[in-house]
């Protein structure tokens, strides 16, 4: 029980780096003296600065030999942006290191524990185990299948209509939705949207600080996750406002694009990657586009785009978790569906399980799952 309760506050201090750690994961760390009192604690903030472990060896200083440490995520034993962890426990002088979960980063699984048991130190894995792995699921994700996890947001009108049949879809739900879906970006890794989406919006994909409503909005917003444009034949406008806004645009395409076109995207700013396309359809890849995000250290991704994308996406089992935003209004029967995914019998209907449903200002806030087939 006062494992579990000191790894509880390790797992609140690994969630203050929620918007900021990527590509590496969140983790929290609690270190506890012989008399159960916390001499040091931290988190890991950002990629290539200390991690967790050190924070909290430096604010307990000398009152660290002999302590306990509490680390979310297996203390890490090589040097990669930062000098490993272990080794930094291990000079401290720490008796005991528990871990609520083994790292998946094949660089360091078990081998943390393993050098720390080799100097002495009593470990111990596994507790909360669950709750860290919530944590930093896409990072677990990206470590075993090299693909990252993919949200789908999703908003509706109360009948199941994402946009009126001319297109016009602004605005469905309110500004407390759209506030939510900021912070939904500002947790990815890369957003993931579609030409067609681009050309009737044209969307930015950005982290905006007045609309993310948290205190160190701005602190946040200076990492701009990815956006990803799929663009098999390069309709982009050369001037669209997911090129030119901060942060970085990759628009990837197939064989069959404008050479011409592909260079004046670039000259833009953006990024144009050529993936192998599905001969049959004359799309982009999707398991390709993720493999090739995977590379690119991504750990969370959210898709943002219409119908016809998210389908795709929907029936080819590459969608982790869709989160739909529901509003309380009709549209009728000629609005656009939730999605484009002709099915024709009820044994081919996809199977959710629900996992949250929580009010967000006048709309709703859906949390489902696929169930694995």
């Amino acid at each position: 029980a006062t494992d579990r309760g000191f790894m509880a506050k390790a797992i609140e201090l690994a969630r203050s780096g929620w918007y900021t750690t990527m590509p590496n994961p969140r983790v929290g760390c609690v270190i506890v003296d012989v008399n159960g009192h916390i001499v040091g604690k931290g988190w890991h903030e950002k990629a290539g600065e200390p991690h967790a472990e050190v924070h909290a060896l430096r604010m307990a200083g000398m009152k660290a030999k002999g302590a306990t440490a509490y680390v979310t995520l297996e203390p890490c034993s090589h040097f990669g942006r930062t000098p490993p962890c272990a080794e930094a426990l291990k000079a401290a002088g720490v008796a005991r290191v528990v871990a609520a979960i083994q790292d998946a980063n094949p660089a360091v699984s078990g081998k943390g524990m393993a050098l720390l048991q080799a100097a002495g130190i009593e470990t111990l894995s596994g507790v909360l185990e669950e709750e860290a792995r919530v944590l930093n699921e896409g990072f677990f994700k990206r470590m075993s299948t090299g693909m990252p996890l993919v949200r789908a947001k999703l908003a509706m009108s109360l009948d199941g209509r994402t946009a009126m049949a001319s297109g016009e879809s602004q605005w469905i739900t309110g500004p407390m939705a759209r506030s939510e879906v900021q912070k939904l970006r500002a947790q990815s890794c890369a957003i993931i949207t579609g030409v067609g989406s681009i050309l009737l919006d044209n969307s930015s994909l950005t982290v905006r600080p007045d609309e993310l409503g948290l205190a160190d909005a701005e602190a946040i917003c200076q990492r701009q996750p990815l956006r990803v444009v799929l663009d098999s034949t390069l309709r982009t406008p050369v001037n669209a406002r997911v090129i030119s806004g901060p942060g970085h645009c990759l628009i990837v395409t197939t064989s069959q694009c404008c050479p011409e076109k592909k260079a004046l995207l670039e000259q833009a700013g953006a990024e144009v990657l050529v993936l192998d396309n599905d001969i049959t359809a004359g799309r982009v890849s999707l398991p390709a586009l993720l493999a090739e995000l995977g590379r690119r250290e991504c750990n969370e991704v959210l898709l943002e785009t219409g119908a016809q994308l998210a389908g795709s996406m929907i029936a080819e089992n590459l969608i982790d978790e869709l989160m739909v935003f529901m509003a309380p209004v009709l549209m009728g029967s000629e609005a656009r569906p939730l999605l484009d995914l002709p099915l024709h019998l009820m044994s081919e209907k996809t199977e959710l399980v629900i996992n949250d449903i929580r009010a967000i200002g006048n709309d709703w806030k859906i949390t489902a799952r696929p169930i694995p087939e």
